[in-house]
C-alpha cells in the first residue's frame, strides 16, 4: 500500500524531504526520521531531519519573502489561498492516503480531514474583506487610527493527530494576515507537511514564504523557535511541549499561542436524553481512536441513569471493530504509535490495580491481524474514582473512565478538579442547568446537546494548562496580527 505514495507525479515526488525555500533538500547528514506505519509497524519513509543550520536557511527565506508578501493587498493574498484550497480538494485523496499510512487514521475519516483543512481556508480567504484597523475620536486638524500589521515570521508547531487539518488551521490565517511560516511537523506524521508544502508552491505560493522544516522537537524545534527571525510561535501539542517552548522563547518576548492537551468532562444528567447521551459520549471518546485533545476523558452519569447507560455505551463499544485504516467500512484504526499503545496500557493497568473493572476491551484485540501495529480495543471502565489518575490525566486513546454522581456541585467539583480546561460536555434538557454549568464550568469551550468537532467560526481557545490563546474564527485570526497606533496631524 505504501509504495503508491512514491511516485515521482505524486505529492511526495519520488522520496520524501524537507522544504526549504521552494526546494526540495534530501540532506540527510543531520540524520533522518523513521515514519512506521501504525497499522502493522512496518516503515514507510526515512525522512531527513533538519539541521539548525537549514532552520536558520528556511527562517532567513521567510524573513525576505514576508516583506514582500505583506505588502500585497488582501484581495491579492486571497486569490493565492484560494488557489491553494482548490488544489487540497484536487488532491485530496492522495493527501487522505498519505494520512492513513502515517497516522493510522481510517481512510474516511482522512477524506474527512481534507475537507476541514479547505474549510480552514475558506474562513482564512473570507479575511480579504476584514475592517483592518479603527478609527478613534480625535482633535479637529488631527487623527488617531490602530492599524493592523503582519507579525512577519511564524513558526508552527503540529501534532501528529490531525497533520492536515492543523497545517491548514495555522498556515492559512498567517498567510492571509501577510506573514510567512516556517513549519515543523509532529517527528511521527512529517510527509503529510511535506505533501502539503509542495501542493501549496505549485498553487502559487511564493518561494520562501512556506518552509516545512522535520525533526525533533529539542533540536530542529528548539533551533527553530529560538530563532531570533522568528516574531510568532504557534503551538499545538502536549503541554508538557508547551511549557518547554514558553520556557524556551522567554528571553526573546515574543507572542505565543498554544493549543494544548485536555480533559474533557461528559457530564450526564438525569434528564438528559439517554439515547443522544449514549451515541455522542461514543462518538466522542473513539473519533481518531481517542487521539483528540476534545475528546471525551471521563463521563460522569447521574446515579439514576448509571447503570442503564453503562450497559447502553459498552455493548457500543463492543460492536467497534479496529480495523485496517485502509479496508472497507473502517471506523477504528490503531493508535498513531507503539509508544503511545505502551502507554495507554500502562494507564489502564494502573487504574485496574487501583479498583477499576474492565466492562469491555482493556488492551490489545484479540486476533492475529492485531499482533503487529499499534492496536488498542476500544474500552469501557466502570468503578472509576475521581482522585484515580485514569479520571484526571489525559489518556489519549480509545478509553472511557464512568464515574457516576448524585448532585450538580458534586459533578461541578469534580470536572473542574482537573489541570486542564479546553473542553466539557453537557446533557441536560433543564435549560436553567444548562446555564449554571455554563457558567460554572473552567473549560474554554462548553457543548450542550451535542459533541464537537469545533467549527471554523467559533474560537477553539483553552483555560488553564490546556494553552494560552486560541485557534479559529475572528479571534484565532487576530493572533497572526500586530497592532500599530498612528497618530497624524494634517492640519498646520
Amino acid at each position: 500500500m505504501t509504495h503508491e505514495l512514491f511516485d515521482s507525479k505524486g505529492l511526495l515526488g519520488s522520496a520524501p524531504a524537507a522544504f526549504v525555500a521552494g526546494e526540495c533538500e534530501f540532506d540527510s547528514s543531520h540524520g533522518t526520521l523513521p515514519v512506521i506505519n501504525p497499522a502493522n509497524g512496518e516503515l514507510v519513509a526515512e525522512v531527513p531531519s533538519s539541521s539548525p543550520s537549514t532552520v536558520d536557511r528556511a527562517v532567513t527565506a521567510a524573513a525576505a519573502a514576508q516583506r514582500e508578501w505583506g505588502r500585497r493587498s488582501h484581495v491579492a493574498r486571497a486569490a493565492v489561498l484560494e488557489a491553494v484550497r482548490d488544489a487540497i480538494a484536487v488532491h485530496a485523496d492522495e493527501l487522505a492516503r498519505i494520512v492513513s499510512v502515517e497516522q493510522g487514521k481510517p481512510l474516511s475519516d482522512a477524506r474527512g480531514e481534507t475537507e476541514g483543512a479547505c474549510a480552514f481556508f475558506d474562513f482564512a480567504i473570507s479575511q480579504k474583506y476584514r475592517a483592518v484597523g479603527s478609527m478613534m475620536a480625535s482633535e479637529p486638524g488631527r487623527s488617531l487610527g490602530v492599524r493592523e500589521e503582519p507579525i512577519g515570521v511564524v513558526a508552527a508547531i503540529l501534532p501528529w493527530n490531525f497533520p492536515v487539518a492543523i497545517f491548514a488551521r495555522k498556515v492559512a490565517p498567517a498567510l492571509m494576515a501577510g506573514n510567512a511560516v516556517v513549519l515543523k511537523p509532529s517527528e511521527l506524521t512529517p510527509l503529510s507537511a511535506l505533501a502539503l508544502a509542495r501542493l501549496c508552491r505549485l498553487a502559487g505560493v511564493p518561494d520562501g514564504l512556506l518552509s516545512v522544516v522535520c525533526g525533533e522537537g529539542r533540536d530542529t524545534g528548539r533551533a527553530l523557535v529560538t530563532h531570533p527571525g522568528v516574531g510568532m510561535v504557534t503551538m499545538t501539542g502536549s503541554t508538557r511541549g508547551g511549557r518547554e517552548i514558553l520556557a524556551q522563547v522567554a528571553d526573546q518576548i515574543i507572542p505565543v499561542s498554544l493549543e494544548l492537551g485536555g480533559k474533557a468532562p461528559f457530564i450526564v444528567f438525569e434528564d438528559a436524553d439517554l439515547d443522544a447521551a449514549v451515541e455522542a459520549a461514543a462518538d466522542a471518546r473513539l473519533w481518531n481512536t481517542g487521539q483528540v485533545c476534545t475528546c471525551n476523558e471521563v463521563t460522569y452519569v447521574h446515579a439514576d441513569l448509571h447503570d442503564e447507560f453503562v450497559r447502553r455505551v459498552v455493548d457500543r463499544f463492543a460492536s467497534v471493530t479496529p480495523l485496517d485504516p485502509f479496508a472497507a467500512g473502517s471506523r477504528l484504526g490503531p493508535l498513531v504509535a507503539e509508544r503511545e499503545r505502551t502507554r495507554v496500557q500502562g494507564m489502564v493497568d494502573a487504574a485496574v490495580a487501583s479498583g477499576a473493572r474492565v466492562r469491555t476491551g482493556g488492551g490489545r484485540p484479540d486476533g492475529e491481524q492485531y499482533q503487529s501495529g499499534a492496536w488498542f480495543a476500544p474500552t469501557v471502565l466502570t468503578n472509576v474514582r475521581p482522585e484515580m489518575d485514569i479520571a484526571r490525566r489525559e489518556v489519549f486513546g480509545p478509553v472511557l473512565p464512568i464515574i457516576p454522581f448524585d448532585a450538580e456541585a458534586e459533578v461541578v467539583s469534580a470536572a473542574n478538579s482537573t489541570a486542564y480546561g479546553l473542553t466539557a460536555y453537557v446533557y441536560t434538557r433543564d435549560l436553567s442547568r444548562a446555564m449554571r454549568m455554563i457558567d460554572a464550568l473552567e473549560f474554554g469551550e462548553v457543548y450542550v446537546n451535542q459533541a464537537g468537532p469545533e467549527q471554523v467560526q467559533g474560537f477553539h481557545t483553552g483555560w488553564k494548562s490546556s494553552g494560552l490563546g486560541g485557534d479559529d474564527g475572528p479571534h484565532g485570526y487576530e493572533k497572526y496580527l500586530r497592532r500599530k497606533t498612528v497618530y497624524v496631524r494634517h492640519a498646520v
